[in-house]
């Protein structure tokens, strides 16, 4: 199936989602977030502000901030800049996204954990976003173990890869880990 459709697709089931099927799937899957060794080990990790068509991230926000310091990415040009998280410091920023304010911008080879969004994932940990790369150039960047986070639906068979395309470490949905088998050097 084509990024396109795939996109498509998903969009679609998104829209259908209740209220109650949202907050259980992102209750479910941040649990099994907790869990994970990577996040309890973490002290820096880069979260996501959630749109309204994603897993929700502010409940999970609320109950970890004063535990673990959380940072948020903020479009600059073509990338994205990380700042430490501070809910009173939010401002409406690109495509409609409550980004942080300030100029403390935090190298990323400082963070431990990147919990990343998408539209789709498959279980060798291949990601589709939502088609302007940010995600991909910062996941290039770093070393820090990544987590895909989505619905079950949004787990799909095979994702299209392209050389520009990073897979995260590990996909979490309500019902499943995958994680992504290393290459051997």
């Amino acid at each position: 199936m084509e990024k396109r459709e795939i996109r498509r697709r998903i969009r679609n089931l998104r829209t259908m989602l209740s209220a109650e099927d949202r907050l259980s799937a992102a209750e479910a899957v941040f649990a099994r977030l907790e869990a994970e060794a990577a996040f309890l080990m973490a002290d820096k990790v880069l979260m996501y502000h959630s749109l309204p068509d994603e897993l929700g991230t502010r409940e999970f926000l609320d109950r970890w901030h004063s535990r673990k310091s959380f940072f948020l990415p903020r479009v600059n040009g073509v990338d994205l800049e990380i700042l430490p998280y501070d809910k009173s410091r939010l401002e409406l920023g690109a495509f409609h996204i409550e980004e942080p304010t300030g100029c403390e911008i935090t190298p990323e080879e400082e963070i431990e954990l990147i919990v990343v969004p998408a539209v789709a994932y498959d279980s060798a940990g291949n990601r589709l976003g939502r088609g302007k790369g940010f995600y991909d150039r910062l996941l290039r960047r770093t070393k820090a173990v990544t987590v895909g986070v989505a619905y079950d639906f949004q787990l799909v068979e095979e994702i299209p890869v392209e050389d520009h395309d990073v897979p995260v470490d590990i996909v979490i949905t309500p019902s499943k880990v995958c994680r992504r088998k290393k290459k051997k050097s």
